[in-house]
């Protein structure tokens, strides 16, 4: 799916499993000193039927920025059905912790279900904040772009707009109608999974990227979000344009986003200054 990276001079491909793979730059090469720091990872969690070219637009970026690359996209059935989501969560958690990752600096990047996929993680993570603290304290920044955000007819929304956008309509309505029969199975475990993330466990600082017009995001509720971690002393920094499109950000708007973005990793002191991104 990644060729286009994956074939880039100084990157190779390690694939994981079936929807995780890691991508490892040499692009920066090793300091005079021979002796280099464990090399960053970007944790990349893109937006349900993003392109390959896409994807590799942002993994690019990271790659002259100085990072490796973990991308692990999601499924719509995890979705649909959440327990599978937590349990999706609960892998990535372990592969995190993992000899082969555990000593890595994180910068997590999440764009729209990824975030999603994100707070499955998290929910883990809550029940035992003490094992974790290490992970925690590993994950140096996270960025949001594009979260799906709000009421459930925003999730459904969501669902319409990427799964078939031609049939939106029926979509949503289906959707809505699945929910609330299986609502033990699923509102009840996003309701679980929101919470979390209002109250998250990661306080490093954060980066949103939203637009007002977004279907798929209530920006009064980030906003309101974004206040609630700022009164408890986490750094959020944000990007909103009035109009935009969903998981595009980039597309649309590559000065305003790039510089942003640009500003707020180096603020993180993850890798040497660099040229810009």
């Amino acid at each position: 799916m990644l060729s286009r990276v994956a074939t880039m001079a100084g990157v190779t491909a390690h694939k994981i499993s079936k929807h995780i793979t890691f991508l490892a730059s040499d692009l920066t090469g090793t300091p005079a000193t021979g002796v280099s720091p464990a090399k960053p990872i970007l944790l990349l969690l893109p937006w349900l039927g993003s392109r390959p070219q896409a994807i590799a637009k942002y993994c690019e970026i990271y790659f002259r920025t100085g990072f490796d690359v973990l991308i692990v996209e999601s499924e719509v059935s995890q979705f649909l059905w959440p327990r599978w989501g937590l349990e999706y969560g609960g892998r990535l958690l372990e592969l995190l912790e993992s000899e082969r990752f555990s000593q890595r600096p994180l910068l997590v990047h999440a764009f729209s279900i990824g975030g999603y996929t994100f707070a499955q993680v998290l929910v883990h993570v809550a029940k035992d904040t003490q094992r974790y603290q290490g992970l925690t304290h590993r994950i140096r920044g996270h960025i949001y772009d594009s979260l799906v955000m709000g009421s459930l007819e925003h999730m459904a929304n969501g669902l319409g707009k990427t799964i078939f956008p031609r049939m939106e309509g029926i979509v949503k309505s289906a959707s809505l109608l699945y929910f609330r029969i299986f609502k033990h199975q699923t509102v009840d475990y996003f309701n679980s999974s929101i919470g979390v993330f209002w109250n998250t466990p990661v306080t490093a600082p954060a980066l949103f990227f939203y637009s007002e017009n977004d279907a798929l995001c209530d920006y009064k509720s980030l906003e309101e979000m974004v206040e609630l971690w700022r009164s408890r002393g986490q750094t959020v920094e944000s990007k909103k344009w009035k109009e935009s499109v969903h998981a595009g950000h980039l597309r649309v708007h590559p000065q305003d986003y790039l510089s942003t973005l640009e500003s707020f990793v180096q603020s993180l002191n993850m890798v040497p200054l660099k040229a810009k991104m």
